[in-house]
């Protein structure tokens, strides 16, 4: 299985206010400011560059590993520091020690969406997708606004397809309808997101019986919110494929001959040589 959450380098915000209270206790503030921290270490190591300074990232990760340990040792019922610790240990490689802290949180707090997450997705790649379900479902219960958590459940129906089929719980329509509306859910939570919205006009292909109607409305979306030419022609090489599998030949001809853009023409001829030739001048 897929790592689901290192697709498109899509991140979770840390599950633990971020804002400080007049009421807020010590382990929530020590909390708050090691979260802050390492949201700040994370976010230069995204930057990377030649300027980037591996031993000092290393050095200060290493702080903030002690603070954590420090706050658990000190409070060793406190779910939400299992939770961002072993969130910052899943970013860092560490997955194995990650899971740990991941089902401590979750022994002691059962109703953290981010950690159900987490854990669905270690049991995923660990090749048991079935297992990831219920992890997965109950993320989205516990925060159906969550545009990720539709995402992944959506990439785990599609990528463990026939695991679920073979368990004789799902038929294939229903495993791909699933997946299709999942894909639908996320983009519309977030309909700027374009690693969202692009899978879902994705998921129409994959459908037994696809709305090729609603897959050119999703690939015109895309079309319009597009920033660059090449992302425009792209969205057209996709819905140029729609036209063609809904045998409206000549419209399908006339949009691939707006795709001029050099990086894009083995894509349409590959197209193209699927027009028949009484559609081709």
């Amino acid at each position: 299985m897929k790592a689901f959450l290192l697709l498109f380098s899509l991140a979770l915000a840390v599950p633990v206010a971020l804002h400080a209270a007049e009421s807020e206790s010590l382990p929530d503030r020590t909390l708050r400011q090691l979260v802050e921290k390492q949201k700040s270490l994370l976010a230069e190591a995204a930057k990377g560059g030649d300027v980037f300074d591996q031993e000092s990232f290393q050095r200060q990760l290493q702080q903030v590993s002690q603070g954590y340990e420090a706050l658990l040792r000190d409070n060793p019922d406190y779910a939400p520091g299992y939770a961002a610790y072993g969130y910052l240990l899943g970013k860092v490689g560490m997955k194995k020690q990650s899971i740990v802290m991941m089902l401590k949180a979750n022994q002691l707090d059962p109703d953290q969406p981010m950690v159900k997450n987490q854990i669905g997705n270690f049991i995923a790649e660990d090749g048991k997708p079935l297992d990831a379900l219920p992890y997965f479902m109950a993320a989205i219960k516990l925060e159906p606004k969550e545009p990720l958590y539709h995402y992944q459940l959506g990439t785990l129906l599609h990528e463990a397809r026939d695991d679920f089929i073979k368990s004789g719980e799902w038929t294939a329509e229903a495993l791909d309808h699933a997946a299709h509306e999942a894909f639908g859910l996320a983009a519309e939570l977030a309909p700027d997101r374009i690693e969202f919205t692009y899978r879902y006009a994705e998921s129409f292909y994959d459908m037994t019986v696809p709305d090729w109607d609603g897959a050119l409305k999703a690939w015109g979306a895309l079309e319009e919110k597009a920033q660059t030419d090449v992302e425009r022609q792209t969205m057209r090489l996709q819905a140029a494929n729609v036209l063609i599998k809904q045998g409206k030949l000549d419209h399908a001809r006339i949009l691939l001959g707006t795709v001029t853009e050099t990086s894009l023409q083995t894509q349409k001829q590959k197209l193209v040589a699927q027009l028949p030739a009484k559609a081709e001048k």
